[in-house]
């Protein structure tokens, strides 16, 4: 959302408007009522940064006006009766992947609403990876033909390629096509460690001298792999994992919506997201 909106106290407003949006657009099209939110806590304390300081170290701390949002953007969706999460030691990320896997234990397929690649691995036959901004939805057999790779090579992937967003280096020399022609013939990373000498007899290029180069970075493309792999047993999450939908809390919703200096006509569409 532009900026602009703000409270009367002069407090940006913006995107918790857009998140609040977005939520109401996710249950309009969903219609379901079992719809669990994760939030991201910290940059700094995951178990990720324990393995590897420099993890996320690329990324500006969130600034004071946006982190007052992220606070509000969460007390909305609890207000809309959703239940929400957030964890001082593990990411957004493995929060859904816990969720993901324990409600397809109970034989529900899983729709993962997000725009990263990343959360792709979580993704089964019956799933869905939703990117809801950009109108784009996959099911299983999907991810290889927008991804290159097949969901349970996601990982690997981005292992081999490094992850620049998150400040995780890959193995040099080794692109996104590189990677994914490994994957093809190898179907993961831990098959390829012990099949190098084959790799000079692949017909892509380089190939005749990639070995020595995947060889000498080992050590840190297992690393790697420790960081990009999604951990799906969240102590916090796995303690309530039911993501029932409750009532909403008119209330509440008031009382913020009052605070934030939001109309009456998204405060009727969150009230009829029932």
């Amino acid at each position: 959302m532009p900026d602009g909106f703000e409270n009367a106290r002069g407090e940006p407003t913006n995107a918790v408007y857009g998140f609040t949006g977005f939520l109401c657009s996710l249950l309009e099209q969903a219609e379901s009522g079992l719809v669990g939110v994760a939030f991201d806590v910290s940059l700094t304390t995951s178990f990720r940064n324990e393995i590897y300081p420099e993890y996320k170290a690329n990324r500006d701390p969130a600034p004071v006006e946006l982190k007052r949002q992220f606070a509000w953007a969460r007390q909305v969706a609890e207000a809309m009766g959703l239940k929400c999460y957030g964890d001082e030691r593990f990411e957004a990320d493995d929060i859904i992947g816990t969720l993901a896997d324990c409600w397809k234990q109970d034989g529900h397929a899983i729709n993962v609403v997000t725009g990263d690649k990343d959360l792709a691995q979580l993704i089964g036959e019956g799933d869905h990876w939703w990117d809801f901004a950009r109108n784009r939805r996959l099911a299983y057999g999907d991810i290889a033909g927008h991804f290159g790779v097949h969901p349970e090579q996601i990982a690997d992937y981005l292992a081999l390629t490094g992850d620049a967003v998150d400040n995780i280096p890959g193995v040099p020399g080794v692109g996104p096509k590189t990677a994914a022609a490994l994957l093809s013939h190898f179907g993961s990373l831990d098959a390829m460690w012990g099949r190098l000498p084959e790799i000079q007899h692949l017909r892509f290029r380089g190939a005749k001298t990639l070995a020595p180069k995947l060889e000498a970075n080992r050590a840190a493309a297992d690393l790697a792999r420790r960081l990009t792999g999604i951990e799906t047993a969240v102590p916090s999450a796995l303690a309530d994992p039911e993501i029932r939908r409750s009532a909403t809390d008119e209330a509440q919703l008031d009382e913020l919506f009052n605070e934030l200096a939001f109309g009456g006509m998204l405060r009727q569409r969150c009230l009829a997201c029932r």
